[in-house]
């Protein structure tokens, strides 16, 4: 089997862009500890000032992997509303949004941390990555900006607390997982589009 980080170095790409995927490849493997500028340009086959000419510091290099991040759960996050869509009984879609959303973050759990339990700095990132990001929930939650905030708060708490080892062995989390999102359907007077 390929190694993923002799792969991403090697890729004919822009040197950025390379960056970004050596960066992702360590932190995937090793987890953050391994995103050093010194240790990204081990992998690369350069010497590290050689990188500050494409990242100017580690804040930078981080807001590349999150950048991509970003771009990687925005799609997945617009297939699987899509997906959702065609469900009639109106909760067909978040549940969609949420399972990807689980699946993503559970998966990637060093990329997931470092797209979301630090401040984002927003300034690094290219303009509209987070709002086409969050836009499938914005839709799922009738861009209501508190209720789309309460349901990603909810699901946030809920990968986090899976991917820490939180919960207990016998817990059911994917009952918990439609406990929660239950609470956030619309009511069938919403749906029907008429008042109670």
């Amino acid at each position: 089997m390929p190694d993923p980080l002799q792969a991403a170095a090697r890729a004919p790409k822009d040197r950025r862009a390379q960056i970004a995927d050596t960066a992702r490849a360590l932190l995937d493997a090793e987890g953050p500890q391994a995103l050093t500028m010194r240790r990204i340009a081990g992998a690369l086959g350069i010497k590290a000032p050689s990188l500050y000419k494409h990242v100017p510091d580690k804040a930078a290099l981080e807001a590349l992997v999150v950048a991509a991040g970003f771009a990687e759960l925005a799609d997945t996050l617009t297939a699987a509303a899509a997906d959702g869509a065609g469900n009639a009984d109106g909760p067909g879609q978040l549940a969609a949004i949420a399972g990807a959303y689980r699946a993503y973050a559970v998966a990637r759990p060093h990329l997931y941390r470092l797209m979301t339990q630090q401040p984002l700095r927003r300034d690094l990132l290219p303009a509209g990555l987070e709002a086409r990001a969050a836009q499938p929930l914005a839709e799922a939650a009738g861009y209501d900006e508190a209720r789309a905030r309460a349901m990603w708060a909810f699901a946030h708490g809920m990968v986090s607390l899976e991917i820490d080892g939180r919960f207990p062995p016998q817990a059911d989390l994917d009952e918990a997982w439609r406990a929660g999102l239950a609470a956030f359907a619309p009511s069938p007077a919403a749906r029907d589009g008429g008042s109670a």
